[in-house]
């Protein structure tokens, strides 16, 4: 979310319990959601959950965790892998 401009900084905050993220948000959020359970999602695949999740194929981003890292599906395309689906933003 961060390197597409969607979130500002953000922090890890220890409470001495679970702990915190605080995250700068730059307005640019308009919905963001958890997929679960996380479905396995081949490279063919990926544009049925695209037009399913998000509101235009040129608007927002699926994330996807696959045997490469934590990724979007443009970038998960581009590298010819498949995955889990997290979430989503746009």
């Amino acid at each position: 979310m961060q390197k597409h401009g969607y979130i500002g900084e953000f922090e890890y905050v220890d409470d001495h319990r679970a702990g915190k993220i605080v995250v700068e948000l730059n307005g640019r959020l308009n919905k963001c959601g958890v997929i679960s359970p996380r479905f396995d999602v081949g490279v063919k695949e990926i544009e049925g959950w695209t037009a399913r999740l998000l509101p235009s194929r040129q608007f927002g981003y699926i994330v996807l965790t696959t045997s490469a890292g934590i990724m979007d599906h443009e970038e998960a395309r581009r590298k010819n892998v498949g995955g889990k689906v997290l979430g989503f933003f746009y």
